[in-house]
């Protein structure tokens, strides 16, 4: 039955923060109303006959507000796009993209326009410092289309070097597609990109900045293939100690693409093409991995939720990845020339005899004391200390002591999501404070142009500035790294959506069944616990806990606790819990409580 809700707030349609909303469809007199369930709008649409566009009652849609009269409870809209049928894989994800305000196609004309770019690179080779014949190859996981990075590697003849004293010195090229050789500012692609901001991960998607026809084919580093990139080459002795660096245009031909499970072989085994390249290359990620962590880098290293699913794309099964040395590897090699890009414009504009030259970093602000002290006060109770420290190296120190010991305990999961909650977000600005989680001083993105808009401003600005160009305008660029970190917010909850949504259809199966979990949040409204063997969040409502006692929300102490019984649910508590629904559409699923420990 529709809900009869009354908005006595009349201000505008202008006055909300959008004008687009998923909803149902409810057939009624004269047209339909669009049942909706967000936080901004409470109210159903009214959408009239003629501007439903042939939507069937039941049917998921987008509905945009067309006008609202001051005195009516409901405000008029128009179907503009038919999601499809409740339940259904594609209609869930193209509503849950919806939702964040996401696209989930890309415009036909643009991907004709993209179409028509083609991978001439004769004439631009001779431009360009030609590194095909060094062995090169890119690493990514086995589902991965598009490959942004290649690493290419060799060992340097330094016999007349004065700098080597008869050490090895390896040259490691960090070789990044070069997509904004294709994509030229203000076009119509560059504007859809922009609008963008970050191509999206849903469970069982990709929604690409850029076109496919860019994204995996033309820019995408594929093997056996000529291709233009922007590199930072690297001189480096056998400790990974940086002699010198080059920032070049290049291009490449890449002799292997790796899934991060054949590199990972090869370097437990040291069999296997490329497997010396993969063994040194893994040696010198562990000399930087090792001094980054020794400078106050933080060890954020969590288990990452996978569905295996079948056809439909319905979940099966559920498990979980831990990143292993191939995944080091790459991560440390971008993040070397992440930072050394940063630094190469950062501490020129810390120079007396340059003026600042506007750039995009990537920033992390310290941690705010009082989250750090509510964390220590949890974290307590399961026999832990987060010492509190003036220096940020220490306190950096005593967080990556906290996740090393929480490591394997059943209260991982718990401790190492609240410990991330108490950090700042990163985002992106034109004032560097630096990252404090990487501990670096400088740093930027410059190494997925593929899938991030704040790299293609990097690489458009590097190139500007190397060339001896004019400064960028401060004020522009700022929008603009506003603008792509709410859009990199925006694609992070639609990704944590699509895994709530697909944990719950999951559980549909499990209704009746009995699990182990821990409590893993607590509200004024109900207990969330996690399930231990796979990861799955529910609600124990507060009529679930007690019928004969009557509880209350202590936000301070993360607790609830009973005013009769002086029973307290408190967050890491172990319970045993039973499934009592799965509501697809709320994304929630709802538990009993059967045991406290």
């Amino acid at each position: 039955m529709r809900r009869k809700i009354i908005n006595k707030n009349t201000d505008k349609i202008a006055s909300l923060e959008r004008d687009t909303f998923v909803g149902i469809v409810e057939y009624a007199r004269r047209g339909a109303y669009v049942v909706t369930d967000h936080k901004i709008l409470k109210n159903d649409i009214f959408v009239p006959d003629h501007l439903l566009h042939h939507a069937r009652n039941g049917q998921k849609v987008l509905v945009k507000l067309t006008k609202w009269k001051k005195y009516s409870r409901y405000p008029d809209g128009e179907v503009i796009d038919i999601l499809g049928n409740i339940g259904e894989n594609d209609t869930e994800m193209h509503a849950i993209l919806a939702e964040y305000g996401l696209p989930y196609s890309y415009p036909e004309q643009l991907e004709n326009e993209a179409d028509k770019i083609k991978a001439n690179i004769e004439d631009e080779v001779y431009k360009r410092k030609d590194m095909r014949d060094v062995t090169t190859f890119t690493i990514d996981p086995a589902d991965a289309k598009d490959f942004d990075d290649a690493l290419s590697i060799r060992t340097l003849d330094c016999s007349d070097s004065k700098q080597s004293d008869n050490k090895t010195i390896y040259e490691v090229g960090v070789h990044i597609a070069d997509v904004t050789y294709y994509v030229q500012p203000q076009s119509e692609l560059d504007k859809e990109a922009y609008e963008r901001g970050t191509s999206v991960y849903l469970v069982d998607r990709t929604i690409p900045m850029l076109p496919e026809h860019l994204s995996n084919d033309i820019c995408s580093l594929r093997p056996n293939e000529d291709k233009l990139c922007f590199s930072v080459i690297f001189q480096l002795d056998e400790q990974a100690h940086v002699i010198k660096y080059d920032i070049k245009r290049t291009v490449i031909c890449s002799n292997r693409r790796f899934t991060y499970e054949e590199a990972q072989e090869r370097i437990a085994n040291g069999s296997g093409d490329f497997s010396a390249e993969l063994k040194t290359l893994n040696s010198l990620a562990q000399h930087l991995r090792k001094r980054r962590f020794e400078h106050g880098s933080i060890n954020f290293e969590r288990e990452e939720v996978r569905f295996s699913l079948d056809e439909d794309g319905k979940p099966v099964s559920v498990y979980f990845t831990e990143p292993k040395d191939a995944n080091f590897l790459i991560e440390e090699f971008m993040l070397l020339a992440n930072k050394t890009v940063a630094e190469l414009i950062g501490k020129n504009n810390n120079s007396k005899n340059s003026a600042a030259r506007t750039f995009v970093y990537r920033v992390h602000d310290v941690p705010d004391p009082d989250k750090l002290q509510d964390l220590n006060g949890f974290i307590k109770k399961f026999g832990y200390n987060l010492k509190g420290a003036e220096k940020k190296q220490s306190t950096a120190k005593n967080i990556n002591k906290l996740l090393s010991d929480v490591k394997g305990k059943p209260e991982q999961n718990l401790i190492e999501t609240l410990t991330v909650r108490s950090m700042a977000k990163a985002i992106y600005s034109t004032d560097n404070i630096g990252h404090y989680g990487l501990a670096f001083p400088y740093y930027t993105h410059f190494t997925s142009p593929i899938r991030r808009y704040p790299d293609m401003m990097v690489h458009r600005l590097l190139s500007k500035y190397l060339k001896g160009g004019a400064n960028a305008g401060k004020d522009e660029y700022e929008d603009r790294c506003k603008h792509c970190s709410d859009k990199e917010r925006l694609a992070a909850e639609a990704e944590r959506a699509s895994i709530k949504y697909k944990q719950v259809e999951f559980m549909q199966d499990q209704i009746g069944k009995v699990f182990e979990g821990i409590i893993s949040g607590v509200t004024e409204w109900g207990v969330y616990v996690e399930i231990t063997e796979n990861k799955c969040e529910g609600l124990i409502p507060m009529r679930e806990l007690n019928s004969d006692d009557y509880f209350i929300f202590n936000e301070k102490e993360y607790c609830i606790e009973g005013m009769q019984t002086g029973k307290r649910f408190t967050l890491g508590d172990k319970v045993i819990v039973k499934v009592l629904s799965a509501d697809l559409q709320k994304r929630q699923l709802d538990f009993g409580l059967l045991n406290a420990n």
